[in-house]
């Protein structure tokens, strides 16, 4: 641990965790439209083991068993995906519940955006939205899709910070 923890400087994401109905598929689907690398996994948390205890610790103890796998990304921003078994996970009504708290999307940067949302519409996914100029004049783009099991995806042509510093 560091004793400066207080210490105010931008912290890097770590990774991103989402659920699926499907871990296998989904773990290839990430493979072959994104390109994400297999590091870790996929593994099962078993009942009275380590992983069991500290999912219930995070999860609570509705959970009961589940899998997850853990994905690399272009910028050492990892992908967690998790398959829950028991309780069984299941696609939102509404994947886009912007009116309610919490994380919404997940964002990657292409600066092919069309490109890779026929990739994402070619393998079981869908598009959301056609593709917006962020800011008119600027050349910068985004369009959202969903991966197969209804999670939203954003595309950005451009990193983030580059996007919104050319104002």
């Amino acid at each position: 641990m560091n004793a400066k923890t207080n210490e105010i400087y931008p912290r890097s994401i770590n990774h991103i965790g989402v659920t699926v109905s499907d871990l296998d598929k989904a773990i290839e689907w990430y493979q072959e439209v994104l390109g994400y690398r297999l590091i870790f996994g996929p593994i099962e948390i078993a009942p009275d083991e380590h992983s069991q205890q500290l999912a219930r610790d995070i999860l609570g103890m509705r959970f009961r068993r589940g899998r997850f796998a853990h994905l690399a990304t272009g910028n050492q921003v990892g992908l967690e995906l998790f398959q829950f078994d028991d309780p069984e996970a299941g696609v939102r009504e509404n994947s886009m519940e912007f009116w309610k708290n919490g994380y919404f999307h997940l964002a990657v940067t292409d600066p092919d955006v069309a490109g890779l949302v026929e990739r994402i519409t070619a393998n079981n996914g869908k598009q959301r939205t056609k593709i917006w100029e962020i800011l008119p004049g600027k050349g910068r783009y985004l369009a959202f899709c969903e991966d197969p099991w209804g999670n939203s995806i954003e595309i950005y042509s451009h990193s983030y910070e580059m996007t919104w510093s050319c104002i």
